[in-house]
């Protein structure tokens, strides 16, 4: 579905991403495993094509056409989506149209009060709250997962926070995600919590803007805690931040 080839970023004259190359297969989780400032985020806001991170050298390979030269809009169009590391935040906007901004273009409308139950906020103190500062950031992300179920996209992005992420927060990412996949979608996973990691089909981790290594979410996982724990080959985390 998704293959990177060889995909450099430099931004303030720091190489960001190193040659790196992935593949995402169909309906495959892809967990990355990276520690904060080794180009997790910046890689998630190059598949998605934000204007800061265009890339300097390599393909990205969407079903065998190279899109490097898309936009956010035209990427989305195709099917791509991202949940953000910091849930959003819009101000005078319902979480009901929030979430009906996915159903425009599936084809397949979907009830928004289902899928807000689906990850466990109740639909009655919900639906008509706005998508602000009001909501703590659990709930933001849980309202930001149910628009990517909203979209039904071919390949979800996930970029995890590195940090103040709940057990329950968890609990609904991983639900959302099997959810995805029993609908066909492809899901990049990028986290650094290895009990998110673990229920991944392949791993990959990422360091110094490289991927290092390849395979079963437990290879990777023991890979990434002898070896990236304390690693001295990380961008400024300035770097990774729009």
């Amino acid at each position: 579905m998704l293959k990177l080839k060889d995909i450099s970023i430099t931004k303030k004259g720091k190489r960001i991403l190193d040659n790196l190359s992935l593949t995402i297969l169909p309906r495959e989780i892809h967990s990355i495993l990276g520690q904060n400032g080794t180009g997790k985020s910046t890689l998630a806001y190059t598949l998605m094509g934000l204007p800061d991170y265009q890339v300097n050298r390599g393909q990205t390979l969407w079903q065998g056409k190279n899109i490097n030269k898309l936009s956010v809009t035209e990427r989305a169009k195709l099917g791509i989506t991202l949940a953000w590391q910091e849930p959003v935040r819009f101000e005078g906007i319902k979480v009901k149209d929030y979430l009906e901004i996915g159903n425009r273009g599936n084809g397949r409308h979907l009830a928004p009060a289902k899928i807000l139950e689906s990850v466990g906020l109740i639909t009655d103190q919900y639906l008509n709250r706005d998508v602000d500062a009001t909501l703590s950031g659990g709930e933001r992300k849980r309202i930001e997962l149910a628009a990517v179920l909203m979209m039904q996209p071919c390949l979800a992005i996930l970029d995890e926070p590195d940090s103040g992420i709940d057990a329950l927060s968890i609990d609904y990412i991983k639900q959302v995600i099997r959810m995805l996949v029993n609908k066909d979608s492809s899901v990049l996973l990028i986290t650094h919590q290895e009990e998110v990691a673990a229920m991944a089909d392949r791993a990959s981790s990422l360091c110094g803007g490289k991927i290092l290594k390849t395979g079963s979410p437990e290879e990777v996982t023991r890979f990434f805690r002898n070896h990236c724990q304390e690693c001295p080959h990380v961008n400024q985390p300035e770097e990774e931040v729009v």
